[in-house]
């Protein structure tokens, strides 16, 4: 894997005595958070109030570049702005934030939002309604139409301390995460059928001693853990022994990683 495929942290939370443990880039962050979310926020400038921006929740599809899709009715306050200037924003944050929101992901699309060019409508016709499905009763309509963000710039924030710029062309050649679609239920599945298992990954590969360990992301190259021990809540970085693809192998590599934990820690 070269050096690029990922951004290594210090300080995340282990010991101080730990190496960096590798994470993915923060373009591919941005890609895997807009691909995990349906909603976001889209503002545009309002051609009522001149120079101020105006936000509403917005829809969106997505195109293999990562680029917002929205489909607009003509009597939106939005279709009214971008005939008079196209810049706009998309705000999107994690779908399945709970407690601080501070301490979410989030991201925010610069770009120039434009109609879509007639001879790709039914390609973005069809990537739209693949997340809507029940667009498909007014997608026809005369008086609704299909626009594309093209991205300028990105701001992604990954929680408390977490913070990058993400340049357009980075934040195209990047990819969603293998894991995204499966993160949820692999999360889900740690912290309730193998919470002792998390306690002792966390002793011998963070090098922290908790009495409660929580799996709060996952992704390709490792996970993050929140702690529990006598000082407080921490979180933790700890990285896989190799770089996995599907659920099957963040399984098997789990499994493979409470051994090596059991023999190193009896």
């Amino acid at each position: 894997m070269s050096s690029s495929s990922f951004r290594k942290h210090a300080g995340t939370g282990a010991a101080s005595n730990q190496p960096a443990v590798p994470e993915p880039s923060f373009a591919e962050r941005a890609r895997t958070l807009v691909y995990l979310g349906r909603i976001g926020s889209l503002s545009t400038l309002s051609r009522k109030q001149p120079g101020f921006p105006f936000g509403s929740v917005m829809p969106y599809g997505l195109d293999e570049h990562g680029r917002p899709i929205f489909l607009i009715s003509t009597m939106a306050m939005h279709t009214q702005n971008l005939q008079a200037d196209p810049r706009a924003s998309l705000l999107v944050t994690q779908p399945d934030s709970t407690g601080d929101p501070l301490g979410a992901s989030r991201l925010t699309l610069l770009g120039n939002v434009l109609p879509i060019p007639e001879s790709v409508v039914a390609e973005a016709r069809r990537l739209y309604l693949a997340r809507y499905a029940n667009s498909k009763y007014w997608v026809d309509f005369e008086d609704f139409s299909f626009y594309r963000m093209d991205v300028v710039d990105v701001y992604y924030v990954g929680g408390f301390g977490v913070m990058s710029w993400v340049s357009a062309s980075e934040y195209d050649r990047a990819q969603p995460d293998p894991l995204a679609d499966s993160m949820a239920e692999i999360i889900q599945h740690m912290n309730v059928d193998h919470k002792d298992a998390l306690i002792l990954i966390a002793r011998v590969f963070a090098g922290i001693e908790s009495q409660e360990a929580a799996m709060t992301s996952v992704d390709r190259l490792g996970f993050q853990v929140r702690l529990k021990n006598q000082d407080g809540m921490r979180g933790a970085r700890i990285a896989f022994l190799r770089e996995v693809s599907n659920p099957a192998e963040t399984r098997k590599v789990l499994v493979e990683m409470v051994q090596q934990a059991r023999l190193r820690c009896p």
